[in-house]
């Protein structure tokens, strides 16, 4: 398993994401965060195809800060099943891949 992961979930609103992001950097669950949109999903739900405008967001951490940054994600964020998803980052500079690291590895101050 890689150490380092990108995390993407999306919301329906660009504030919604930015929210998100602010609260898991600051929580120091998440190194980084990029919000992207507006996007196009097409998706299954409740039994029939949908389409709708969405905010993506991609988060990065490490494999060991993924289960508090998911808890901290999916009790915040503001639909009831969102998709949330980790990918391993298999490569990257030494150097942004250290600061990812530290980035997650202190807990927030007072």
């Amino acid at each position: 398993m890689s150490d380092f992961l990108q995390v993407a979930t999306a919301t329906e609103t660009r504030e919604a994401a930015v929210a998100l992001a602010e609260h898991l950097v600051e929580a120091r669950l998440a190194g980084n965060a990029q919000v992207i949109g507006p996007v196009t999903s097409v998706f299954w739900h409740l039994g029939q195809q949908g389409t709708g405008e969405e905010w993506r967001l991609l988060l990065y951490t490490t494999a060991d800060r993924y289960p508090e940054l998911e808890a901290a994600l999916l009790e915040r964020h503001p639909w009831d099943n969102p998709q949330v998803t980790a990918t391993p980052i298999v490569a990257g500079s030494t150097g942004c891949l250290g600061w990812l690291r530290e980035s997650v590895a202190d807990a927030p101050g007072p």
